[in-house]
């Protein structure tokens, strides 16, 4: 990384202050700053990645980078997906098959440490490691950033340490294996509370932490239906030959026209059967039998099948350099 970041970097880090969806009133609107953020972000960093969870937000945020790329020249940025090790199989297999299909570079960011203990005395989700067993990187990790007393931890996603280790430990190392300067991310302003002051370009500087980078955010302004409104009528059938171009919306999750199975269209099978929020395999339930897009967005909880606990600390944990 550059010892003069972000100098060499011109972005504005206070674009989309205390803004929210309803600044954007028209799905036009929205789709339009999302093109300006991801096109900004392409020509200003010298090694940006996305994230990608396989999840609707970072597919969005995925497609719109490979709109711009494709229009404007840009090279295709690498996509980042962290492998936690609690993964829905179809999800897995869902980011691999969209990663050949657009074209996409992608790499896994894992916490080895932590997968080798898992692997070495085949544990299950929720068995307890102990944290004198780990590398002095994540004993420095649990022990000084995380100020983790007890000797164990479960080997759990939706906890504290767990979420730590797993994600945000893996996401750093990533950054500083790839010499990533800015990550695209598909966070959205209305999805929690912990990121309804996020700007379009966001600074993280601080190397006690992190290695030094920026987030670029091209979906902050999307609501959730904003979401399954520009896939239904944008993404896939941009995307999908056979669908209708005036954008068909799917009744059920076998619903879709003649010729048009899930596995041709960009939208992960988990919200077709059901589930509305994305997260692990052992702490993520489908809220109702409905595809994602029928449900109650309005009057229900967006993150309803997710594991509490995890959620609660979702501000600490932004803080140290998760999503």
């Amino acid at each position: 990384m550059s010892e003069d970041f972000p100098a060499s970097v011109d972005v504005d880090y206070a674009d989309g202050e205390g803004e929210d969806p309803e600044d954007y009133p028209s799905i036009q609107h929205k789709i339009e700053k999302a093109v300006e953020v991801t096109r900004r972000g392409l020509e200003q960093y010298d090694n940006p990645a996305v994230m990608w969870t396989g999840g609707k937000d970072s597919t969005l945020t995925l497609y719109f980078i490979n709109q711009v790329a494709e229009e404007y020249g840009y090279e295709k940025p690498t996509a980042v997906f962290i492998d936690h090790f609690q993964h829905f199989d179809s999800i897995t297999d869902f980011v691999e098959h969209w990663a050949d299909e657009w074209n996409i570079d992608l790499v896994y960011a894992r916490n080895d440490d932590v997968g080798a203990y898992v692997d070495e005395h085949g544990l299950e989700p929720g068995d307890d490691i102990p944290v004198s067993e780990l590398s002095e990187h994540n004993q420095h990790h649990i022990r000084d950033i995380l100020e983790f007393e007890e000797d164990t931890f479960p080997f759990l996603l939706d906890t504290y340490v767990g979420n730590h280790l797993l994600k945000t430990v893996a996401l750093n190392d990533a950054l500083e294996e790839y010499d990533i300067d800015g990550v695209i991310s598909g966070v959205r302003w209305d999805e929690q509370e912990a990121r309804a002051d996020e700007t379009f370009f966001s600074p993280r500087h601080d190397p006690d932490l992190f290695p030094p980078h920026d987030r670029i955010q091209p979906i902050l302004q999307f609501a959730e239906a904003d979401v399954w409104d520009a896939f239904w009528n944008f993404v896939v059938p941009d995307t999908v030959e056979a669908f209708p171009d005036e954008g068909y919306v799917p009744q059920a999750d076998d619903d879709l026209p003649e010729g048009v199975t899930q596995a041709d269209v960009p939208i992960s099978p988990k919200y077709f059967a059901g589930f509305r929020s994305l997260g692990s395999e052992v702490s993520t339930d489908k809220t109702t039998e409905e595809p994602a897009w029928l449900q109650d967005l309005e009057g229900t909880t967006e993150r309803a099948g997710r594991a509490q606990d995890k959620e609660d600390l979702m501000e600490r944990l932004r803080d140290l350099g998760y999503m």
